[in-house]
């Protein structure tokens, strides 16, 4: 009798192992991405994989746009990951920790007295967003390049958010500094100890901190608008983002940074529990994501038109890393819907069929509208069933409908019309302005 138990375990326990792993569906993957690209909703390269198995990537889109020139995206493309850098800083700040060169109970006047309650502040607050360093915008455009002493300074013009631990906000100026006492610590620039600790310990090929701007020849992807077509957009100097945001990588050189650090090839279990404890909704250098019920951990990112999203569910050791070079349609529809692909769960591919409306709706809209305090003029135009709104001087840009007095130019910004009141209200992440059409 204990035999036959013993031997229908044993069965089980074979049929589980040798139990075939769930498909993914590929096809359906590839569906998602092929709209993306052919409706303007997106480009960029996406890398899945499971135990360190890379079970499917896929590029879409260009690297670079020109008039006479499309180039597509490769797999190796390199594109900036902004604040998922912070993973990787904070992952170096660990490592000191465990080394004995640095407390999580240091405090900032360590190494920065001239910011405003750096003896109150801690490395670990400063981990974990609670140091109360506010986000200082740099000085001028952000486009120019800017030494640590500048940086420094700008941030330690800012006033505090509110006293250290006091509560959460997210602060890219927090980081920042960490990343310059990674250099201080270790005796090397950011670059040098990136690659040390990280990208030659995993083998990533492709991972380092940018430097200048965005540059081709590396193989880095510029960023993009669609406004009737693909417009380049600006992106900061890497100098200003630094340890919070200059890290440039690929997508399957992600998913192997974070299966190593999951793995503990780059800290200890302790320290990977402390980047994943979470309090107020953030951990330290790590954020967690619900998808199908499941906590995932790690990181998003973004810059200007550009983004990324790295996640790691650790029951299953399943990892995903997307850059995009041009956000367009949410990318964190695009990855919830990567997880629904995954996960077998009901998805159904968007169709992105703008709101079709009358010309005689349309023409209500069309005219010059000005407002008191700003500098420019919009013109409104009609052609056939879309609407065109442009600025003096400037090209004319399609306007998507979405209802009938709503409509969408790029990701965050909105055009609605009130025709009884004559006013188009234009909406940007930073605010919104009416403008009042002319008679």
């Amino acid at each position: 009798m204990k035999m036959k138990i013993l031997s229908g375990t044993l069965l089980a326990l074979v049929l589980f192992i040798t139990a075939p792993a769930q498909t993914l569906d590929r096809s359906k993957l590839d569906q998602l991405f092929d709209r993306l690209v052919e409706r303007n909703k997106g480009m960029g390269s996406i890398a899945i994989a499971r135990d360190g198995k890379v079970l499917y990537t896929r590029s879409f889109g260009y690297g670079r746009v020109t008039e006479t020139v499309k180039e597509p995206l490769k797999v190796d493309t390199r594109y900036r990951i902004s604040s998922i850098t912070k993973m990787y800083t904070a992952v170096m700040i660990f490592q000191l920790v465990e080394e004995g060169k640095l407390s999580l109970n240091d405090t900032l006047d360590k190494f920065f007295s001239q910011i405003p309650n750096a003896h109150k502040i801690t490395i670990a607050q400063i981990l974990s967003h609670r140091s109360g360093i506010p986000n200082v915008a740099p000085d001028g455009s952000g486009m120019q390049p800017r030494t640590q002493a500048e940086r420094v300074a700008e941030i330690a013009k800012g006033q505090p958010d509110f006293e250290p631990d006091a509560r959460h906000l997210y602060s890219n100026s927090g980081y920042v500094l960490l990343g310059y006492i990674v250099e201080k610590v270790a005796g090397k620039s950011y670059q040098e100890v990136l690659k040390d600790r990280i990208t030659s310990r995993l083998g990533l090929q492709n991972t380092y901190l940018g430097t200048g701007n965005t540059n081709v020849a590396r193989n880095e992807s510029l960023s993009y608008r669609y406004l009737g077509e693909w417009k380049e957009a600006k992106e900061p100097d890497f100098s200003i983002t630094a340890g919070a945001g200059a890290i440039v990588s690929t997508p399957a050189d992600m998913v192997k940074f974070i299966q190593g650090l999951f793995d503990l090839k780059l800290v200890s279990q302790s320290s990977l529990r402390l980047m994943t404890t979470l309090r107020d909704g953030e951990g330290m250098g790590m954020e967690s994501f619900t998808f199908d019920g499941k906590i995932l951990y790690g990181h998003t990112g973004g810059s200007g038109t550009s983004g990324a999203w790295l996640a790691y569910y650790p029951e299953q050791k399943l990892a995903m890393a997307y850059t995009t070079n041009a956000k367009v349609f949410p990318v964190k529809d695009i990855v919830s819907g990567v997880f629904d692909i995954y996960w077998n769960r009901p998805f159904e591919i968007p169709s992105f069929n703008a709101l079709k409306l009358s010309p005689e709706i349309l023409d209500r809209y069309t005219g010059i509208y000005t407002a008191p305090d700003a500098p420019v003029k919009w013109k409104v135009t009609r052609t056939d069933s879309t609407l065109f709104i442009q600025q003096d001087g400037g090209g004319a840009i399609p306007l998507e409908a979405t209802t009938e007095s709503e409509f969408t130019i790029t990701t965050g910004v909105t055009v609605q019309f009130d025709a009884a009141k004559k006013q188009m209200r234009i909406r940007r992440p930073q605010g919104e302005r009416v403008f009042t059409k002319e008679n």
